[in-house]
């Protein structure tokens, strides 16, 4: 059987922890049972030998399919990486989702997308990543009671993502360490209502609005500081008509949408500018996590 699940880019400006959405880069994860117990890795993490001694995945794999089947499976673990690790594109919710949903499968029990985003919830205690992970699309999501409850919004074809991957990783643990203990009420006030007119800009189709709700005083200028070039980043992708241009989770990994017809320009120029860093247009993900054969 083959699970796959989407990349995800978080936070989006102003939605801290709450709004994401689902990018057309998958991890796949093929398994079968075995006479013993393997793992094989191609793509993203393939060279770091840790990713088959102490993987994630098997740890909450095996946790779900004991509690689901009361026993261990043997099985032989193939996967397929293509998201970066440790860059801020939900490489680790893209784990977290593929063993949950991949336990369910082995053990030919039926799971809803929303019981494995809650299942999701107990290791990744942020919403922003996993739903967008599980269901695909643009997503609010808020925790209430140990439990997400979210609205999605499709993303239409005409739209593409551009994105601009540096070659340093960001930690998620320890830029949060250098953000404020507390806010002003002001600064609060702007990301509320700079949050809220995203979400109302994604339902409404109001992409041209983005460039003003889109903006964040909460996080993202304390994070880009651990790699300046990302203010260079963004101010190309502004100067080039992009709907917005955010840092993407925790970063680094800067994430620009445009419409279908000025995303190669915008390429060009981060490849241009930025020779060494990874950039590459993508589609939308409107599927989230799938299930196959």
């Amino acid at each position: 059987m083959t699970i796959s699940v989407p990349a995800t880019s978080a936070n989006l400006g102003p939605g801290f922890d709450t709004l994401g959405l689902s990018l057309a880069l998958r991890n796949k994860v093929v398994l079968q049972p075995s006479s013993f117990f393997s793992v094989s890795i191609r793509g993203e993490g393939s060279k770091n030998p840790r990713l088959k001694g102490n993987n994630m995945f098997i740890n909450i794999f095996n946790d779900h399919y004991k509690h689901l089947t009361g026993k261990k499976g043997v099985f032989r673990f193939r996967f397929f990486n293509k998201i970066p690790l440790s860059r801020g594109l939900g490489s680790s919710s893209a784990v977290i989702v593929s063993a949950i949903a991949s336990a369910y499968s082995a053990a030919g029990v039926h799971i809803t997308k929303r019981k494995l985003l809650n299942l999701a919830l107990h290791y990744e205690h942020h919403p922003d990543n996993i739903t967008p992970a599980v269901m695909g699309g643009f997503n609010v999501a808020v925790v209430e009671n140990r439990r997400v409850y979210s609205q999605k919004k499709r993303i239409p074809n005409y739209l593409k993502a551009v994105i601009v991957i540096p070659d340093k990783p960001i930690s998620t643990a320890h830029s949060r360490t250098t953000l404020p203990k507390s806010y002003r009420k002001e600064d609060a006030v702007y990301n509320i209502s700079h949050s809220s007119l995203t979400t109302a800009c994604f339902f409404n189709e109001s992409w041209e609005m983005l460039r003003i709700a889109a903006r964040d005083r909460f996080h993202q200028t304390q994070r880009m500081k651990h790699l300046p070039e990302l203010f260079e980043v963004q101010k190309i992708a502004i100067e080039e008509g992009a709907l917005m241009s955010t840092l993407s989770g925790s970063g680094s990994t800067f994430f620009n949408m445009t419409y279908r017809d000025d995303a190669e320009k915008l390429l060009r120029r981060f490849r241009e500018r930025f020779p060494g860093f990874r950039s590459m247009i993508l589609d939308f993900d409107n599927d989230g996590v799938i299930f196959g054969p």
